[in-house]
């Protein structure tokens, strides 16, 4: 991979892993456009690199209400923040399901075309547009703190709809976020609770990618400046897609994400 081949894909997932678009949608359309055909053993080594790099970036955005999440549940306080980490454990445990038994089966899906891609970003923009129509139906788009607290039973929902988003083209944020709105959460906690609920699952798909690349048969195929780059870029655009979408959702302007994702579905499609 060239470098600045390593720089326009560090872009794409830092903007998208937040916005309602699909990171691994757009990813695939990127290698699509750019003509990257990377051998599996070099983009697994470049997803782990970005993957991390995002991760780092929420943190960053999100760091006081994390660092207090950490330090409620690992002295175990049992105050609201230890319930609210055990409400994201629980939300993780269908994408770990889907990740355990059907890795393999989602994994032949990425590379089959863009036809599945633009499928799923049409789907992820009438879920954006439902979310708000619900808002609009709930009197509560003028109001950003208006709607209830996640609930346990709203954690294992949102939960699954994660564990669906799998499929590149629909969107993990979008899907996530617009499930906790339909449901009647308040939208800024949807979305905290939505990028913070994501960082488990990379961090375990990461490991399992990094035990495979200490496979013997493993070959290290990405220069070092290449990946470095790809993950200054993933990271900086990462903390600025993370404020922004943080920013968009207290607004309720989250559909208009969806009139992206439905013209964006077409030229997947029509490409394909």
């Amino acid at each position: 991979m060239e470098w600045f081949q390593a720089l326009i894909l560090g872009i794409v997932q830092g903007l998208t892993e937040y916005l309602p678009v699909s990171s691994s949608g757009h990813l695939e359309i990127f290698k699509e456009i750019l003509g990257i055909d990377l051998p599996d053993d070099e983009n697994l080594q470049f997803n782990v690199v970005v993957h991390a790099a995002t991760v780092l970036s929420t943190i960053v955005i999100l760091w006081p209400m994390f660092r207090d999440l950490c330090r409620s549940f690992f002295t175990f306080r049992m105050d609201d923040n230890f319930r609210y980490v055990c409400k994201i454990l629980v939300s993780c445990i269908p994408v770990g399901i889907v990740g355990v038994f059907f890795k393999d089966y989602v994994e032949k899906i990425f590379g089959s075309g863009l036809l599945i891609v633009g499928i799923c970003l049409i789907v992820t923009a009438g879920l954006l547009l439902f979310a708000h129509l619900s808002d609009m139906r709930a009197g509560k788009l003028q109001r950003a703190n208006a709607g209830r607290n996640i609930s346990w039973w709203d954690a294992v929902i949102i939960g699954c709809a994660q564990a669906v988003a799998v499929l590149p083209g629909l969107s993990r944020s979008g899907t996530t976020i617009a499930t906790g709105i339909m449901l009647g959460d308040k939208r800024d906690k949807v979305a905290s609770f939505s990028f913070l609920m994501v960082i488990l699952p990379i961090l375990g798909e990461s490991l399992l990618d990094v035990k495979d690349m200490m496979s013997a048969d493993y070959v290290v195929q990405t220069d070092a400046l290449s990946m470095a780059i790809g993950f200054v870029a993933a990271f900086i655009v990462g903390c600025a897609a993370c404020s922004w979408m943080l920013n968009i959702v207290k607004k309720g302007k989250l559909w208009w994400f969806s009139v992206y994702c439905v013209a964006m579905g077409v030229i997947c499609i029509l490409w394909n």
